[in-house]
């Protein structure tokens, strides 16, 4: 393989990242889209979407695999496409994460949802979006700078989080009934704030592709060994 077919497989690959990553953010706002119209046909058919997701993750390893197996790439090349094996795993997981969600919606039963909570869900879903994109644009660029401030806006799905899980668990305490129910939304919180958690990750990786270092980023945006 030549040195521009080579490229042009790094593009492509590029390209198929970013489809997995839209894939995966348009199923994180449909799911909670569904969650608050209560919609279990909806919500079954993000759940089997979960397979598309995967699939499209392994085609990209795949691909990545055999250019490392034929190509012997040294370098930023091999960082590159060692980060790539990263990053489509995350997407992957959170593909899970909104899989789970979907889930939670048809075990749901007929109790209303306070408007907040479904309001306190959409803010994190849009964050963690808005995030997962900016996460991506840095990766392909290689944007270092970028990549370091993105998980600052962790915080505020933190926030966010943890104000659902004392509302819930207060919730709890009072009607003891509500456990079940409650617990269910729980896992909704927890996902969507595992979903966030998880850009953190690929900007990690946009760093190491970046400098060669393997280093954690925290929420301030300072990397720590």
């Amino acid at each position: 393989m030549t040195r521009n077919l080579f490229e042009q497989e790094m593009h492509r690959l590029q390209d198929e990242i970013l489809e997995l990553g839209s894939s995966v953010e348009q199923s994180l706002l449909e799911v909670v889209s569904a969650l608050r119209r209560r919609d279990t046909t909806a919500a079954r058919k993000i759940e089997a979407h979960d397979e598309v997701i995967n699939k499209k993750r392994f085609a990209i390893e795949e691909s990545c695999l055999t250019l490392i197996a034929t190509q012997q790439p040294m370098a930023r090349d091999l960082r590159v496409l060692a980060a790539i094996l990263e990053v489509i795993t995350e997407l992957e997981r959170m593909g899970d994460y909104v899989k789970g969600i979907a889930h939670i919606i048809t075990l749901l039963g007929p109790e209303p949802l306070p408007p907040d909570l479904l309001d306190h869900f959409d803010t994190m879903a849009s964050q963690a979006t808005r995030m997962l994109l900016r996460s991506l644009q840095a990766f392909l660029a290689g944007d270092a700078v970028a990549a370091k401030a993105i998980p600052r806006d962790d915080d505020e799905v933190d926030k966010l989080y943890n104000l659902i899980y004392r509302e819930l668990v207060n919730q709890m305490i009072a009607n003891p009934d509500s456990i079940d129910h409650a617990t269910h939304l729980l896992w909704v919180a927890h996902n969507l704030e595992r979903f966030a958690d998880r850009v953190t990750n690929i900007c990690e990786r946009t760093l190491f592709t970046a400098t060669g270092e393997l280093m954690e980023i925290s929420s301030t945006g300072d990397g720590a060994g």
